[in-house]
Formats: C-alpha cells, structure tokens, sequence
C-alpha cells in the first residue's frame, strides 16, 4: 500500500539508463538526432499526488534548487489540465531519490508519472498515445517514460521501438557532480555524424559507447574518475548526458560487493534492470482496485 496520507496516493518514477548514446545527426531546427537504448529500473522517485477540487496546481515538496515553474513534474500537470480541460487541480509532492544533472531521467519520469498518474486520478482516459505526445512537449526523454518499456530511440528521442532486453542488475555510482545537459549538446568538440545502426544490432549488445563521454571525461574530472574506478571491475559507461555512470553485472550479489566498495563521498546504488515500468503495474492496480499497488 503507497498511501502515506488519507487522501494522497504515492506512484512509482523509475530512473532510466542509456546503455548506448550516439548522435547521427542534427536537425535545421538545431534537434540533435540520436540512437539509444533506453533501459528502465526499479528504483527511482516516488510521486504523490492528492486531488484539489479548487482547480489549483500546487507543489508541496520538490526537488531543491529547482524553482516551482521550472519543476516538469508541476509543468506536466498544468499542460494536462490546459489540454483536457479538466477543472480538478492537484497537490504534488516528490521523493527525490535520482539525482539532478544525473543522466538518469529522474525529471522527465517524475513528469511522465504525473501525466499518467492524474490521466487516472482525473477519470480523462486521455490514453497512452496522446499522453505521449503531451509528454514529448515537456521534453524528449518523458515519451519512454510515458509509455513505461524498454525501447531504443531514435529521432530526437519520440522515436520508440519496443526493446526485449534480458534480466540484469547494475551497479550506478553518483560522483557528486552536475552535468548540464546544454552545455555538451552545444560543445564544438561533440560528434554528430556517428554512422546509424541497425535496431537488430542495437539490441545484440554490441553496440555500447556514449557520444558524450569524452567531452564529460575532460570537462569533469569527478566523473572520469568515477568511470575509471568502476571500470576497474569491469566496463563502466556513462548513462546520459552524466553525471552517474553503471556496470552492468550478473547477479544482485556481485552488484552489492561493488557497491559496498565505492568510495566516499560519492554515492552507489544497486538497482534491477525492469522488464517494464513499475508505473504500468500501479496504474493497473489502480485501475482494478483503486490504490496504486506496485
């Protein structure tokens, strides 16, 4: 059960991980064109929510240093409201658990989370489609959240072809820096005419490697330290834009020895690799029982 108070209800937004990121292309509009594989977890933030019958959105709690306007979790759900038309309003209160400037997505899933979240709340039946393109215009990674599958992408990142990846567990170490995300996408030394790769070949697992791992390398040297001292157990790469890198690894046992080893002050976690988001089983639940299980 995830309802913490009577009349709030608690929903799962898991982090995500790029197993590969390169960039193909660009765009006249200045889009950067991408291919990667986006793997979610089970661990991530939780989002609660409770209805307003004023029409009212209000965050009660969000991440710190992000101004409430600013907060995509709180812009999702005015853009909901304005698109449906819907006079209900909604409380917001987040349990940041994914680190800012992280790579991991925990802004675009926190959106993703109330898009779908409040679609049920608010009885809109909007649908996984429209949700989608809603969540495209908060920013490109929030569809694959939306859509709650493991998928590579491609375009800009609206692209999604599902992606049957095996079970694994990973091992994500946070080396206390903030990478700005502008900032590599405008560097002068960043390639963007990697050649394309096939789906096929992006699924085999032979394709890894993040187009802007050299540029965060050089540009932050607490994450190419990180890099270094994870891939001293094995391949270590970067998930996103940074700051966090993961290592992949067999079991749950292996993930915690690494883990129980990271240096301070920075930060590991464990998490399982998931087969599909844990929001699709709170909605489900929700949808059956009318509580948010997961």
């Amino acid at each position: 059960m995830n309802t913490v108070e009577p009349g709030w209800s608690v929903w799962p937004a898991p982090a995500k991980l790029n197993l590969c990121l390169r960039i193909v292309g660009r765009r006249d509009d200045g889009y950067h064109l991408l291919q990667t594989v986006f793997r979610l977890l089970e661990w991530g933030d939780a989002v609660q929510l409770q209805v307003r019958a004023d029409g009212r959105i209000v965050r009660a709690q969000g991440p710190a240093g992000v101004p409430e306007h600013d907060d995509l979790a709180v812009r999702a759900a005015r853009l909901l409201q304005r698109e449906s038309g819907c006079t209900l309003g909604a409380a917001i209160r987040i349990d940041k658990r994914i680190p800012l400037g992280g790579g991991l997505g925990g802004g675009s899933s926190d959106a993703a989370t109330v898009l779908r979240a409040l679609d049920a709340l608010w009885r809109l039946g909007l649908g996984e489609e429209r949700l989608a393109a809603l969540g495209l215009a908060l920013g490109a990674d929030v569809p694959v959240f939306v859509r709650g599958r493991n998928a590579v992408a491609e375009g800009v990142g609206e692209k999604l072809t599902p992606a049957p990846l095996p079970p694994a567990w990973y091992v994500i170490v946070h080396p206390g820096a903030c990478v700005p995300t502008a900032a590599l996408f405008q560097a002068a030394e960043l390639t963007r005419d990697a050649a394309p790769e096939t789906i096929t070949h992006l699924l085999s697992g032979a394709v890894r490697g993040n187009a802007f791992e050299p540029i965060v390398r050089a540009r932050h040297p607490q994450v190419a330290a990180a890099l270094d001292w994870l891939g001293g157990f094995g391949a270590a790469h970067l998930s996103g834009s940074g700051a966090c890198v993961f290592r992949e690894v067999r079991d749950r046992d292996a993930a915690a020895r690494i883990a129980g080893a990271c240096p301070p002050p920075w930060t590991a976690w464990i998490a399982r690799g998931a087969a599909r988001s844990p929001l699709l089983d709170a909605l489900e639940s929700f949808q059956r029982w009318g509580v948010a299980k997961w």
